[in-house]
C-alpha cells in the first residue's frame, strides 16, 4: 500500500500549505493511501466519512483526557492535517 501514488504531490502540498507538520503529512499520506486502495468509490467515500468522524472524536476524548489507540490518534492526525490544508472561512462560513 505505501508504493500507491497520492492524488496530489507531497512536495507541492508541503509548499501551497507552510504549516503542514510531517506528522501531518505521515498521517495525510498514511490514511489517504489507505482510502485510496478501497476499490469502489462507494467504499472510499463510506471510509473517508468513517475516518473524519474517528478522527473528530478522537480529538474531544484527547482534549477531554482519554488515551488514544494508535488507529485514533491517526485518524486525530489526518482530521488535523486536512483542516490545515483547507482555505480560511470568511463571514463565518455562510
Amino acid at each position: 500500500m505505501a508504493d500507491r501514488e497520492l492524488p496530489v504531490d507531497p512536495a507541492r502540498l508541503r509548499r501551497q500549505f507552510p504549516d503542514l507538520t510531517d506528522a501531518d503529512m505521515q498521517a495525510f499520506e498514511e490514511v489517504t493511501r489507505r482510502i485510496l486502495a478501497e476499490g469502489r468509490p462507494d467504499a472510499r467515500a463510506k471510509l473517508t466519512r468513517q475516518i473524519v468522524a474517528e478522527g473528530r472524536q478522537a480529538r474531544a476524548r484527547a482534549a477531554a483526557g482519554a488515551r488514544l489507540s494508535a488507529d485514533e490518534s491517526l485518524a486525530a492526525r489526518y482530521v488535523a492535517a486536512v483542516e490545515k490544508m483547507q482555505p480560511p472561512i470568511r463571514d463565518g462560513g455562510r
